[in-house]
């Protein structure tokens, strides 16, 4: 079977979200120049999904940059206690629910009035309707991160006073809001999401003679990201390969179903879920071959991690995935819900793994000069001072009970 990922701490009653990147990042605070922008990232709860890992990562750049951050969310236990510290992550329990979130944000707005940031970021739409509610009352503009394409019949409830920018994560993404928001063109900058491209030297190149190939996937457990097409790729390439073992990496409300899709498909045996590591570094250095079966795709961070640890994808050609890969360069692109073609590309590779690595090493390549943490960070501080220098120069607000 697939060697095990590392295990938790013995002391360790819960799952923990650990970045070494963002660790990193927030180190040498000390020589860094005395903070000129305050801005607040309005985070949604951490979980499973490459959204929260863009926050930690942005929270940590951002301290280095002279920008003061502080991040609010209603759950940050999946995070590390330390690097929670670090980061200045505040929790609000049931920010985020019906009920106790109107008694919670009120809360929070008294906490905010005495030292209001002049920026505030909400971190993705499942922030919005909160990020909404505290720039009113504050009078402080914003900007929003999309992630992903809106649902079919979805609304973007924006403040159109208060929201100066959208970032969009990919073209299609920007390009989705654009046409179905009716934006000018200016309220939306595409700034991909950048990924830590450092590799230690013990990571293995994929498909190295000497070992059992795997073939990975990874993300949050969900219906949209198609991970049933990829058991039924499992099933076809071992009908034809019994020498493959398959991972898929995640948690979510579909773990259940995909392990009875596993058995029923006969191939349970040879498929490891690793469903409690909420860092997919060694998930993603223990394949040979990463796969992204998604019915719809953002960008497809969890993918460009994979892709700077130079493992050959195979994805699904839907959202921001093809503004990444070229097909047969630094990558190969399948039909969503196509499992027989899916297996055939697998297989593919398993029988060329120079070619396999050839094209890993061009999708490093390709993530060290693009999607870089660093590049990131440089696009997005310079948009939030160009929003800030183009506001007036805040004043006290006085607020009064709702």
């Amino acid at each position: 079977m697939v060697p095990p990922v590392k295990p938790p701490a013995a002391d360790d009653v819960k799952p923990q979200l650990h970045l070494e990147s963002a660790a990193r990042h927030a180190g040498g605070m000390a020589t860094s120049p005395p903070p000129a922008l305050d801005v607040l990232l309005m985070a949604g709860r951490f979980e499973v999904r490459g959204s929260c890992s863009y926050t930690l990562r942005l929270a940590a750049g951002l301290q280095n940059q002279s920008v003061s951050a502080r991040v609010v969310s209603p759950d940050a236990r999946l995070v590390d206690a330390r690097l929670r510290a670090r980061l200045k992550i505040q929790e609000f329990a049931h920010l985020d629910t019906p009920i106790w979130g109107k008694f919670v944000l009120r809360f929070l707005l008294n906490e905010m009035r005495h030292e209001p940031p002049r920026l505030i970021h909400i971190q993705s739409q499942r922030a919005l309707a909160q990020g909404n509610w505290l720039a009113r009352r504050l009078q402080t503009p914003y900007i929003l991160t999309m992630h992903e394409h809106l649902a079919k019949g979805a609304r973007l409830s924006l403040d159109r006073n208060l929201c100066r920018r959208i970032i969009a994560v990919s073209e299609s993404v920007g390009h989705d809001l654009l046409q179905r928001l009716k934006l000018p063109p200016e309220m939306v900058t595409v700034i991909s999401s950048g990924v830590e491209t450092a590799v230690s030297a013990d990571v293995p190149l994929p498909l190295e003679p000497g070992h059992v190939p795997i073939v990975g996937t990874a993300g949050p457990l969900e219906a949209v990201k198609g991970f049933p097409y990829f058991l039924g790729a499992a099933q076809q390439v071992l009908a034809v390969r019994q020498d493959v073992e398959f991972l898929v990496a995640g948690a979510g409300p579909e773990e259940a179903n995909l392990r009875r899709v596993a058995r029923e498909l006969g191939i349970a045996t040879k498929v490891t879920f690793v469903p409690n590591v909420l860092c997919f570094t060694d998930s993603l250095a223990a394949t040979d071959i990463f796969c992204l079966p998604s019915l719809q795709q953002g960008l497809g961070t969890i993918m460009l991690e994979a892709m700077a640890l130079g493992r050959p994808v195979i994805a699904t050609g839907v959202g921001g995935i093809s503004s990444v890969i070229r097909h047969g360069e630094t990558g190969l692109i399948v039909p969503p819900q196509n499992s027989g073609e899916l297996a055939r590309r697998i297989v593919e590779l398993l029988e060329q793994p120079t070619r396999a690595q050839a094209i890993g090493m061009r999708a490093r390549q390709v993530v060290v000069e693009e999607y870089s943490v660093e590049t990131m960070l440089q696009k997005t501080v310079q948009l939030y001072r160009d929003v800030v220098a183009a506001e007036p120069r805040p004043q006290v607000v006085r607020h009064t009970a709702d």
